[in-house]
């Protein structure tokens, strides 16, 4: 699952990313409106957190572009402004929760779980496909041409990442903020170890291969000749 979060105090938005990595959920954290905004218009999420009193453009402003350009994502907001008018005016602009700060990490891992399900009523809403490899999220299993492959939590996460941004070039340095949650270092090699791996078990057995390394750029995942 890919969550934006919008916030710009930096202890909170970087308490936050590392709770939401630990709880399984790969996060993009923004500091600013105009950057959040641009995010959510042009990225594919599956729920955004959003703060209202932003640097350069503010939450109210954010949800209504986003709700305008027709996305319909959950979207929680978790601000400190705590009025019932704020909360009104939130929910009446499409928010579909409000949490307010100070506030337990616990609860807002249980909203989030509760906006996902709402959000994905069908059975399969938590299998992502591409060609025979399938990516279940709630059991945490990966089968290839129905063969069962078992992978590692790291694994899984980069197997996911991989899949949602199908036919993207991942740079080395995404990957490791993603992933590992740090800097990328170029003096290390845990990204092509980790992914050496991962294309061992997912493509090593199989004539399609999936991961696809380009040179200076990154990876991708693609499937050529599809049709």
């Amino acid at each position: 699952m890919r969550i934006l979060l919008v916030e710009d105090e930096l202890k909170t938005g970087d308490y936050l990313k590392q709770g939401l990595y630990e709880a399984g959920y790969i996060t993009d954290w923004v500091t600013d409106g105009v950057s959040g905004r641009h995010h959510a218009l042009t990225e594919d999420y599956d729920l955004i957190i959003l703060d209202v009193m932003l640097p350069g453009l503010d939450g109210w402003h954010i949800l209504d572009d986003i709700r305008k350009a027709g996305k319909s994502m959950p979207i929680l907001f978790l601000t400190a402004r705590d009025q019932i008018e704020d909360r009104v005016k939130g929910l009446e602009l499409g928010a579909d929760d409000y949490l307010i700060k100070p506030f337990a990490f616990a609860e807002l891992v249980a909203r989030i779980k509760t906006l996902l399900r709402r959000g994905q009523p069908k059975e399969d809403s938590n299998i992502i496909r591409v060609a025979d490899l399938e990516l279940d999220l709630r059991k945490r299993r990966v089968t290839r041409a129905g063969q069962r492959i078992d992978l590692t939590a790291k694994e899984f996460a980069l197997m996911e990442l991989f899949m949602r941004r199908r036919g993207e070039i991942l740079p080395r340095s995404l990957i490791a903020s993603q992933i590992w949650d740090m800097n990328f270092d170029s003096d290390t090699n845990v990204v092509e170890v980790a992914i050496k791996r991962l294309r061992n078990k997912i493509d090593s057995n199989f004539s399609l291969k999936l991961i696809q390394n380009v040179r200076g750029m990154g990876y991708v995942l693609e499937v050529e000749d599809e049709e």
